[in-house]
C-alpha cells in the first residue's frame, strides 16, 4: 500500500522568527511592507479596470487602540485570503532568503508577515474589485488564522489592522508613522495620506531626482549631502527603467569610504545606503537612484546580484565617466576644481583601476620643479620624466637640476606610484628616478683655470663647519642665484634630521627617535656624509675667495649654511639658533667698525 503524500505546513513562529532576526534589519520597516502591499494593489486594479490610486494610514493613539492602512486596490477573494500564508508555506528556504518575490500572492504574504514583528494580531478586510463578498482574515502569531464572510458594505480594497505589541507601541503612533510613512514613501506615484487631529496630511509628492527640475534637484542634493553640490550629474539604464541623478560631492570624504546610493525601487525607499549600484571607484558621488527592472530581496533591503544589476553599474559608471570627459572639455576650471577636492582618492584608485586612470589620471597634479602641472601636459611636455621618490630628496635636487628638464616630487602620497604608471599609459614616454649621490656626480666641477682656488676654498670652509658636522664641496651649477645647497643621502639626512628634531623637542620624542637611531646604525662612510654644496657660478662664492679676513669668512659662511638649511626646511637646533645670531651679530659689528663688539674667529 503506498504512502500517502503529504505536504509541510508552515511553522508560523518560526517564520516571524527568521523575519525578525535574519531577514529585516529592523521592525520598523512593517510599514514599508504595508505600503508595499498597498502599492501593487492599487497597480493590479489599475490594469483590471482604472481603478484605485490612495493609502490612507490611521495611527494608534489612546481613542483608537489599534493601527490601520487602507488602500482603495484591487482587493483579495475569498480564496485569496485562505492562500496567503500557504502561499508562504510553498516557499524555500532559499526563495525567503535569496530571491524576489515573483507573484502577488507571495509579496503579499511575507509583507504581510512583517507585520508580526509589531503586532500578535493582524487583521485583513476586503473587497475585490473582481466581485465577491467582503472577507475577513483574522492571523495570529501562534500561527493560526480564521478566514469569514462579512456583511459590511466594505467598498473595494483592503484595510490591515493592527493592534500592538507591548514594545512595538510608539511604532504605530502619529510621530512614528509620520515619519516612516515619509522616509519610504514619499515618492510613490499614488496619493499617501495619513490621519492627524485635524484632518489627513498629504505624505507625496514629486520626486526632485526624477521629474526634471534642475532647482529642485539642486536643492535635493543641498539636504541629501548637507552642502550644495559640485554638480549633478543625470543616469540612466532605459533597459530597466533605471534612472536618477548623481551629486558630485563638494568635500572629500573620509580615507575608504565606498560611494553609497539611496535606492527606490518603483519609487519606495530600498536602501539609504546600497553600495553595489555605482562602480567601486564612483567614491566621489551619491547617487539616488529609482529602477522599475532590478529586483529586491526577500528583505527589500538590498538588490539582487544579478545580470540586470551588473549592466546597471556599468551603464551608470559609464555616465559618471562622460561627465568628467566633456567637463575637461568644455569648462575645464571645473574639472581643476573637481579634481582638487578629490585629488588623493582619485590617486588612490587609479594606481589599481586601468579603466579609470585612461580617463582621469591626466588632470592629475604633481609638484614639479617647473611648478605644479597636470600629468596630461606634464607628459606632452616633457617625453622623459625624472622623479625624486622623497620629499627630501626632490628638495635637495631640485637646486640643481638643470633647467631645460622636469623633475617631479615623488615624496607625496600615491605620486611616485603614479609616475611608474606613466609609460604603460603613454607609449614614447620614459621615466627615471633620482638620488642624490648620484645627482652630485653629474655637477661639474669649477673650470679647469679655477681649480686650486676651489680647492682652496673647500679645506678652509670645511674648516669653519667641521663643528657642524658638515663636509663641504664646491660644484659649478647653471643657477648663478643659488649660493648653496644642503645635501645628504636619504638615510644620512633622516638621522640628521632626527638628531636636530631630538634637540627641540620633549624626553619622551626625544627617547623613540633614540630608539629610531638605534634599530638603524648600519655604519656610513665618509661619502655620505652631510655636505653643504657651494655653487661657484654664485658671485657670493666666487667672493668668499678674496676674503682675508677669518673672522668675515668664518660668518658669511655659517650665513650660507642656516639659509641652505632653511631652505632645504630642515629643522633648526638651539645651536644652528645661535651660530646665526651670533654670525649675522659680528657681522654688522665688523661692518659698522666695533670690532671690540665681535667675537674671534677662534670661538667658533
Amino acid at each position: 500500500m503506498g504512502a500517502e503524500v503529504q505536504q509541510f505546513q508552515v511553522d508560523l513562529r518560526g517564520v516571524v522568527d527568521l523575519l525578525s532576526r535574519h531577514i529585516y534589519s529592523s521592525p520598523r520597516v512593517y510599514l514599508r511592507e504595508l505600503l508595499q502591499n498597498a502599492r501593487d494593489a492599487i497597480t493590479a486594479r489599475r490594469e483590471l479596470d482604472g481603478g484605485g490610486g490612495s493609502i490612507r494610514i490611521t495611527p494608534l493613539t489612546d481613542a483608537r487602540g489599534e493601527f490601520v492602512l487602507r488602500d482603495d486596490g484591487v482587493g483579495l477573494t475569498a480564496d485569496e485570503v485562505a492562500d496567503l500564508l500557504a502561499t508562504v508555506g510553498r516557499s524555500s528556504k532559499r526563495d525567503i532568503f535569496d530571491l524576489p518575490r515573483s507573484d502577488y500572492l507571495g509579496q503579499f504574504g511575507i509583507g504581510l508577515l512583517s507585520c508580526f514583528m509589531v503586532a500578535d494580531t493582524i487583521v485583513i478586510r476586503s473587497r475585490s474589485a473582481r466581485g465577491g463578498a467582503a472577507v475577513e482574515w483574522t492571523g495570529s502569531a501562534d500561527g493560526t488564522f480564521r478566514v469569514t464572510e462579512i456583511d459590511d458594505d466594505l467598498p473595494v480594497g483592503t484595510s490591515v489592522h493592527l493592534v500592538p505589541r507591548f514594545d512595538a507601541d510608539e511604532l504605530l503612533r502619529p510621530a512614528a508613522v509620520h515619519e516612516l510613512a515619509t522616509t519610504f514613501g514619499e515618492f510613490l506615484p499614488v496619493r499617501v495620506t495619513v490621519d492627524a487631529g485635524a484632518g489627513e496630511v498629504d505624505i507625496t509628492r514629486e520626486a526632485p531626482f526624477l521629474d526634471g527640475d534642475p532647482e529642485g534637484a539642486v536643492r535635493y542634493g543641498r539636504d541629501l549631502l548637507g552642502a550644495s553640490p559640485l554638480d549633478v550629474i543625470e543616469l540612466a539604464e532605459p533597459a530597466t527603467g533605471t534612472r536618477g541623478l548623481a551629486y558630485v560631492l563638494p568635500y572629500a570624504p573620509p580615507p575608504g569610504a565606498r560611494q553609497a546610493t539611496r535606492m527606490y525601487l518603483g519609487r519606495m525607499l530600498l536602501s539609504e545606503r546600497v553600495d553595489d549600484v555605482l562602480p567601486d571607484w564612483a567614491f566621489f558621488v551619491r547617487a539616488v537612484i529609482d529602477s522599475t527592472g532590478l529586483a529586491p530581496t526577500a528583505s527589500r533591503e538590498s538588490l539582487v546580484d544579478d545580470a540586470a544589476l551588473e549592466r546597471v553599474r556599468e551603464q551608470l559608471g559609464a555616465g559618471i565617466r562622460r561627465w568628467v570627459l566633456e567637463l575637461g572639455l568644455r569648462e575645464p576650471h571645473r574639472l581643476a576644481q573637481f579634481v582638487a577636492v578629490h585629488e588623493v582618492g582619485l590617486k588612490s584608485l587609479v594606481r589599481h583601476d586601468e579603466e579609470l586612470a585612461r580617463f582621469i589620471l591626466r588632470w592629475l597634479t604633481l609638484e614639479t620643479t617647473h611648478g605644479t602641472m597636470r600629468i596630461g601636459d606634464l607628459v606632452e611636455r616633457y617625453p622623459h620624466v625624472r622623479f625624486a621618490r622623497t620629499v627630501d630628496e626632490f628638495r635637495q635636487v631640485a637646486g640643481i637640476s638643470p633647467a631645460d628638464e622636469v623633475l617631479v616630487n615623488g615624496g607625496y602620497l600615491y605620486d611616485a606610484e603614479l609616475v611608474r604608471m606613466l609609460p604603460d599609459l603613454n607609449p614614447g614616454v620614459t621615466v627615471e628616478q633620482v638620488d642624490v649621490v648620484g645627482e652630485l656626480d653629474r655637477l661639474d666641477p669649477p673650470p679647469l683655470d679655477d681649480r686650486d682656488l676651489a680647492v682652496a676654498l673647500e679645506t678652509r670652509a670645511g674648516a669653519v663647519l667641521a663643528a657642524s658636522g658638515c663636509a663641504v664641496m664646491v660644484r659649478a651649477i647653471d643657477r648663478a642665484d643659488l649660493a648653496s645647497l644642503y645635501v645628504a643621502d636619504p638615510e644620512v639626512l633622516r638621522a640628521i634630521d632626527r638628531s636636530r628634531t631630538r634637540g627641540i623637542t620633549g624626553s619622551l620624542w626625544g627617547g623613540v627617535l633614540d630608539r629610531i637611531d638605534s634599530v638603524s646604525s648600519a655604519a656610513r662612510d665618509d661619502d655620505l656624509s652631510a655636505r653643504l654644496c657651494l655653487n661657484w657660478s654664485n658671485r657670493v662664492v666666487r667672493a668668499l675667495v678674496r676674503v682675508r679676513d677669518d673672522a668675515v669668512f668664518a660668518r658669511t659662511l655659517q650665513l650660507l649654511y642656516i639659509q641652505a638649511l632653511l631652505a632645504g626646511h630642515h629643522p633648526l637646533t638651539d645651536a644652528d639658533r645661535a651660530l646665526m645670531t651670533g654670525a649675522l651679530t659680528d657681522l654688522v659689528s665688523l661692518s659698522a667698525g666695533l670690532e671690540g663688539d665681535a667675537l674671534p674667529f677662534e670661538k667658533y
